[in-house]
């Protein structure tokens, strides 16, 4: 998976992406990343990529010709992406979609954001990750690429890792135990040391549902309609 970052910071990657299963995804080859100035798209000698907002207003707006400027030269193929909290949200079946994608380019504002011409001009997908605002674009970029990228063919190694995880099958998971059994007067769960795989299957099963229900009921509502279809 090819992956091409439009932003003002190209210092910030690969970030954490280039720790852990990320990391050692890059390093294997598995994913590849560039990343692409948008300064050096200005048009003058000060470097400027933004400008102040039509009809008024605070903060800042990034220029449609600068940014114009530097997708129409690094803009080949593929997803283009605006990280953006008025996008659709990123959602897991969302991820499972992108994992499938060869190749993005992502573009990561910043100020109030960037001019709508340019977003109509070329199609860019706007994606956000959650309601609340960030300070940039890259930040979000990396979070999405962290939940894509271990989803790619054997960077966790085992499928099942992610199979019972939250949002897989629209419900929350179910809470996990280790040794030591016993932990300053706390026990792990009796049932999980039985050996009885139907009956762990059953009270972690019976544990997602209760879970979903205190902090997701939004989730177990589309969880339980899926079960009348």
């Amino acid at each position: 998976m090819k992956v091409k970052f439009l932003t003002l910071y190209p210092e910030i990657f690969p970030g954490f992406l280039g720790y852990s299963v990320t990391g050692k995804a890059l390093s294997d080859g598995k994913w590849s990343f560039e990343t692409v100035n948008i300064r050096d798209y200005a048009f003058d000698k000060y470097g400027s990529v933004d400008d102040t907002p039509c009809g008024g207003g605070a903060g800042m707006v990034m220029r449609a010709d600068v940014l114009g400027a530097a997708i129409k030269a690094n803009y080949t193929s593929g997803k283009l992406i605006y990280m953006s909290p008025r996008g659709k949200p990123l959602t897991q079946e969302k991820v499972h979609q992108l994992a499938n994608e060869p190749e993005f380019t992502i573009i990561c504002g910043r100020f109030e954001g960037v001019d709508q011409r340019v977003l109509e001009a070329y199609e860019a997908e706007e994606i956000s990750i959650g309601d609340y605002v960030l300070t940039g674009g890259e930040q979000a970029a990396m979070i999405m690429l962290d939940s894509i990228i271990r989803l790619l063919p054997d960077v966790l190694g085992n499928s099942q890792s992610y199979q019972d995880e939250s949002f897989e099958n629209s419900l929350l998971e179910y809470p996990q135990y280790t040794r030591p059994i016993e932990w300053e007067g706390r026990t792990v769960p009796e049932v999980l040391l039985s050996g009885h795989h139907k009956n762990i299957e059953n009270w972690r099963k019976e544990q997602s549902l209760k879970i979903t229900k205190e902090n997701r009921p939004d989730l177990l509502k589309k969880y339980l309609d899926l079960q009348k279809v």
